[in-house]
């Protein structure tokens, strides 16, 4: 199988580290379109000869195309590809806000598979929602969703709007869990400790009770009552939040994260 990367930023790099340290593509049979040269160290053991500045012929043998160019640059990359498309391709975008039926018309061809990755996705930890055009068989949509899982879990989904709600959900999710850290941290510092020691508290304040909550059959309101005991100090806190509608705003927020995703797909 040999995949071919348009793009070389964050997104297009993550795919390609991760393609190539699980194992599950050799780097020899990964290519990459940018727009500017690529440094050795940033190939992860790609050949040169296999990364190129402009479209040609060599580019385009291959099974998967990944759309990794910021939104914006659709359009004038679409007129540069397009005569090098085969009705057998098979496009995975992670663009945001350029739809199913917009890039089949753009480029000509049918197979195309869309996606919304989150930040995570760098260390293989990543949350991925993706869906697919009718054309894409369950074969080439395994194999698609076996690339993804390199860099980390997915959800397919069958509507197409509903990548909408992953962007407000999970797309932008880690933003709104260090947005917490940090208040907590702020907190911390406030009672006391240095900036270090806030920082070391959260952070495996964090990452201790998702993996508690990962380990266990138990749901996340059963978990809060375990550690908030009656007249105790976690009831203190809950009360505040209940009390300023905290788990409303934050309803609210996600709700106008989904509605900005929507006007920007427009």
């Amino acid at each position: 199988m040999r995949i071919a990367i348009i793009g070389f930023g964050n997104m297009g790099q993550t795919y390609a580290k991760s393609f190539i340290s699980s194992g599950f593509v050799n780097a020899s049979d990964i290519f990459i379109l940018n727009r500017t040269e690529i440094q050795k160290q940033s190939r992860f053991g790609i050949d040169k000869e296999n990364v190129f500045t402009i479209p040609v012929a060599k580019f385009f043998e291959s099974d998967i195309l990944i759309l990794a160019v910021k939104p914006q640059d659709f359009q004038q990359l679409a007129i540069a590809i397009k005569p090098f498309l085969k009705s057998e391709h098979v496009i995975l975008s992670v663009m945001a806000g350029i739809s199913v039926e917009g890039m089949q018309n753009a480029l000509g061809i049918q197979k195309i598979v869309r996606s919304m990755p989150n930040i995570p996705t760098q260390i293989g930890e990543g949350m991925t929602v993706f869906c697919a055009s009718n054309a894409v068989d369950r074969k080439e949509l395994f194999i698609v969703q076996n690339l993804i899982n390199t860099t980390g879990k997915s959800i397919f989904v069958e509507r197409e709007e509903m990548l909408n709600a992953a962007t407000a959900v999970s797309g932008s999710g880690p933003a709104y869990v260090f947005y917490f850290m940090q208040a907590m941290i702020n907190a911390a510092i406030k009672l006391g400790f240095s900036l270090s020691e806030a920082e070391f508290l959260v952070s495996q304040t964090f990452a201790g009770s998702v993996q508690l909550q990962n380990r266990s059959k138990f749901s996340n309101e059963e978990w809060i009552e375990k550690v908030a005991s009656k007249g105790g100090t976690t009831e203190a806190a809950l009360a505040v939040f209940k009390n300023n509608n905290i788990q409303d705003n934050i309803l609210k927020g996600i709700d106008a994260a989904n509605k900005r995703a929507v006007e920007l797909g427009k």
